[in-house]
């Protein structure tokens, strides 16, 4: 039985258990709508032309042959375009983009890649065919910035130096120059492609005599996208919809609007008729987003019993020349280690590249991944067990705000994984562990996430026929938001879930958060079960009121369960309460926020990777055979889905240390592998056997579910596991991802 004045969730009956998703059978048999795959009457299609240069001048577009060809409507370019104004870019606002320069807003080429003119035609084949036959004219210039990782910048202090992004306790200068023992060292991290499933994709249509923006998009964001349009075209946003049902992935860089979705719905104004685009892989890759590359360097001491005494981090990441996005590599690390002397810093160095913008766990991964490799550095350096001199330096409270955890249970992450892996078989020696032909090596990571709220509202009706709805407007975007959802109004009701819609995905409906940043279960949740519970307390107005099945009984003194109302000795189904009064349904509006919590309790999850690496020398064979982790992420609400997305995490980091990474020429800055032939990704041959086991520490000062996130923190750790298991096999410490098979056969070459 469900107290409606209940304030936390100790027993729950369906959250935290295993639940089908309810948007299943939409996707398995085709009826979930995709922006791409939406059509509407007499709607165009769109094709973007993408630079060839990374850095020059558009000087002329030769366009007569492709306007002559079959279906093309018109070309748009930055003489034939309309003048709209910038989005403010306001993250505090909502309004955020992740490029703020306008589709074509002078004729300045920036990055290779970027769109010089946009076809419209009746036909997507059309389109296309038109856009590769429009010739562009180009100055092309020479000093193009190609990569933060090239031989031309191998300078630690190159880069602007962002003084708001770092941060310093203590002395630790002069603690390094005191420690017994020391690790200076440089790693780098390629920049990666998203490379999700779906591409951008825009629908935009105009409505009532152009007053009115529709806009479907695949969209990690539909209300910064819905604020940032309505700056852009000079609306008010309560005349602009953003619309975004069903998401194939978007690791971040649907977070927030690209130009290609103003040139879309600019085009769609000029010629009055809806107009959708579909971005091409290539276009995907170069214009829209990537996790910028790094280099970081890590100083760590300590004294001979391995206690930290000072931890400098400092990190230099690439950004584009129209855009300015940090990707802050040492934000985990004030937090992670107890060490009293510590500093970070920042720097970013602008490129002639796309801008790039978050992907799945921004900073922290790239971080963790140089923090963690150089904890096996000193471990080494101690000979100490990489284990141990981790619980040495356990953090019990945020070394950097001092406020305790809400809950943390890192400890119990390394010793059950270690326990499940077998690390005390582990033989420390390099290249002691074999099998046949193969080197084993045995390697480890702590991980860790920050745990995040935002503002959220949702809205739920009990319907007369029996039936709940639930709505809010955050997205679903591939992860199980619809069936969490659906989930808590079946634990506040006993209403079964098969009975319970949702709709997501809308701006329309309750303001929701972005899905980002492992924040949408924690933030989306305690405002559905606000809004249930007024729905209930409505219910019980109405149950109680002059006619009601209940009339005259106190209504505080109803139960709820089982979807009905009962007074301890009657009982009615929530469909009987409303039918009795004649009434189609009772609504409920419930919001939530961060509070004071976060002034009182520092929130993370925390967990540890271990992972086996086999190397086989004479056929130069390198894999991924085994990863145990185990997650602290309070309680999983669907676990399934839970353990899903940290054994997509660990997938995404075998591609991070073993495989991906984006190639610019050195000599033009021009993107060389934009596709997923030469863009290199783990298949399934390369899917090891992976054990995930989820903590049940449910973390109900965080909120009333104890839910926090796990999007990210499944990815986080896993490359560093992987570095040091290399380095337990080979005894070469691999500090540039990817560690490539060339890399491998360099070092063999020179044993």
């Amino acid at each position: 039985m469900n107290d409606l004045n209940q304030s936390t969730l100790d027993h729950p009956q369906v959250v935290g258990q295993r639940t089908p998703r309810i948007d299943g059978e939409f996707k398995l048999t085709g009826r979930a709508g995709y922006t791409g795959e939406l059509s509407v009457e007499g709607m165009l299609y769109g094709y973007p032309v993408a630079a060839t240069i990374a850095h020059g001048t558009l000087e002329r577009l030769d366009l007569d042959e492709a306007l002559a060809m079959p279906g093309v409507v018109d070309i748009f370019h930055h003489a034939n375009f309309p003048r709209l104004h910038r989005s403010p870019n306001s993250m505090g606002h909502g309004d955020q983009v992740s490029e703020v320069r306008l589709p074509f807003e002078d004729e300045r080429i920036y990055y290779h890649g970027q769109y010089v003119a946009l076809v419209v035609a009746e036909s997507f084949a059309q389109a296309r065919a038109a856009a590769q036959r429009v010739v562009a004219r180009y100055r092309q210039e020479t000093g193009a910035i190609s990569s933060l990782l090239d031989g031309a910048h191998d300078s630690h202090t190159e880069g602007e130096l962002l003084e708001d992004a770092g941060t310093t306790r203590g002395d630790p200068e002069a603690a390094f120059d005191r420690a017994a023992v020391k690790v200076d060292a440089v790693y780098h991290i390629a920049a990666e492609s998203h490379l999700q499933m779906e591409m951008h994709a825009t629908l935009a249509e105009w409505r009532d005599g152009g007053s009115r923006l529709v806009v479907h998009e695949s969209s990690q964001g539909v209300f910064y996208q819905r604020n940032a349009m309505a700056r852009i075209f000079d609306l008010a946003q309560e005349n602009i919809e953003v619309i975004s049902h069903y998401i194939g992935s978007g690791f971040g860089n649907k977070l927030f609007m690209w130009p290609h979705a103003v040139a879309a719905a600019g085009a769609a104004r000029e010629l009055g008729r809806p107009l959708k685009l579909v971005l091409p892989r290539a276009q995907d890759m170069t214009g829209g987003g990537n996790r910028p590359a790094s280099r970081q360097r890590l100083r760590l001491g300590a004294d001979r019993d391995g206690r930290l005494s000072a931890v400098i981090h400092d990190s230099t990441t690439e950004t584009s020349l129209v855009d300015r996005y940090v990707d802050a590599c040492g934000s985990a690390t004030p937090s992670f280690y107890a060490c009293d002397n510590l500093a970070v810093s920042q720097r970013i160095l602008a490129l002639n590249h796309g801008t790039p913008c978050p992907m799945r766990a921004p900073g922290e991964v790239s971080g963790i991944f140089a923090l963690e490799t150089a904890m096996d550095e000193l471990a080494v350096a101690l000979q100490m067990d990489p284990v141990e001199l981790r619980l040495r330096n356990y953090a019990h409270e945020d070394p950097e705000s001092g406020l305790p955890w809400s809950s943390k249970q890192l400890d119990k992450c390394l010793h059950s994984a270690a326990e499940r892996f077998g690390w005390a078989q582990r033989d420390p020696g390099i290249g002691a562990m074999r099998d046949g032909d193969e080197i084993i090596g045995y390697g480890m990571a702590a991980c860790t996430w920050f745990a995040g709220r935002q503002p959220c509202q949702a809205r739920v009706e009990l319907r007369a026929d029996g039936t709940l709805f639930a709505a809010c407007g955050t997205q679903d975007i591939g992860t199980g938001t619809y069936t969490i959802v659906a989930q808590t109004v079946a634990e506040l009701t006993g209403v079964a879930v098969a009975d319970i819609e949702v709709k997501l995905g809308e701006t329309s409906l309750p303001t929701g958060p972005l899905s980002g940043g492992s924040m949408a279960t924690a933030t989306t949740l305690p405002a559905v079960a606000a809004a249930v519970r007024d729905a209930l307390s409505a219910l019980k107005e109405v149950a109680t009121g002059h006619g009601g099945v209940f009339a005259g009984v106190d209504a505080d003194s109803l139960t709820v369960a089982e979807g009905a109302l009962s007074d301890g000795e009657r009982s009615y189904r929530f469909a009987e309460v409303l039918e009795a009064m004649r009434l189609s349904s009772v609504n409920g509006q419930g919001s939530s926020a961060p509070g004071e919590e976060k002034k009182q309790y520092s929130f993370r999850s925390f967990g540890a990777h271990f992972v086996e690496m086999r190397v086989d020398p004479g056929i130069s064979r390198v894999r991924v055979s085994r990863v145990v982790s185990s997650m602290d992420i309070g309680r999983a609400i669907n676990p399934p889905t839970a353990r899903n997305q940290v054994e997509g995490g660990i997938v995404m980091g075998i591609g991070m240390g073993l495989f991906e990474k984006l190639d610019y020429d050195p000599r033009d800055a021009r993107l060389i592998n934009a596709n997923v032939a030469d863009y290199i990704v783990p298949v399934h041959a390369d899917i090891p056997e992976i054990d995930v086991e989820l903590l049940d520490y449910p973390d109900f000062k965080f909120n009333e579910f104890g839910a926090r996130g796990v999007g990210e923190i499944g990815l986080t750790g896993i490359a560093p596991a992987i570095s040091n298991a290399l380095y337990h096999a080979t005894g070469k410490r691999y500090r540039d991802l990817p560690v490539t098979i060339e890399a491998l056969l360099a070092d063999h070459a020179s044993a």
